[in-house]
């Protein structure tokens, strides 16, 4: 059986297991047999790990199977890889926005400065406005959903991190 320290992390944080189960999105039930050495999914290690904001290898004090071991080393680095992929995608996103709205905007400046120079103050606000309420949307909607089922040890950068002064 593999020794694990979850138990330990979270007495040094002061947290329940009902704090570490919501924290983590697994149930009360979950983190009973995992501090009881009980074996579970990488998955849920993972979430454990996340919770606490520490690397998977560091929930144990041994490992006794050493197949399991490189698993767990192997499971940081590709969580590591898959956030650095999400993050790239996600910037991606970003920057496909901003640079239609570039180009839009300046259609659009030298459309209405020629016909009338008052709409153009309307449709740059109207585009930076709307178009940010529709990024927002997209993102949450089909972009973010899409990434989690693409890279399932990333995490959203704009997640808030649990606070941990309570």
């Amino acid at each position: 059986m593999n020794e694990t320290r979850i138990s330990t992390l979270r007495r040094e944080r002061g947290w329940t297991q009902e704090r570490l189960a919501e924290h983590s999105g697994v149930t009360v039930r979950t983190i009973q047999r995992l501090e009881r050495g009980d074996d579970a999914s990488l998955e849920t290690l993972t979430l454990v790990a996340r919770a606490f904001e520490v690397p998977v290898r560091d929930l144990f004090e041994t490992v006794e199977k050493p197949e399991f071991g490189e698993a767990v080393d192997g499971l940081d680095a590709r969580t590591e890889r898959e956030q650095q992929q999400r993050d790239r995608a996600t910037r991606s996103w970003r920057s496909l926005y901003v640079g239609i709205g570039v180009v839009l905007a300046m259609g659009i400046t030298v459309v209405v400065a020629i016909t009338h120079l008052g709409m153009l103050y309307l449709a740059l606000g109207a585009y930076w406005a709307g178009g940010a309420l529709l990024g927002r949307w997209l993102m949450d909607a089909v972009i973010e959903p899409r990434l989690d089922e693409r890279y399932p040890l990333s995490r959203s950068s704009r997640e808030p991190r649990a606070d941990r002064s309570r």
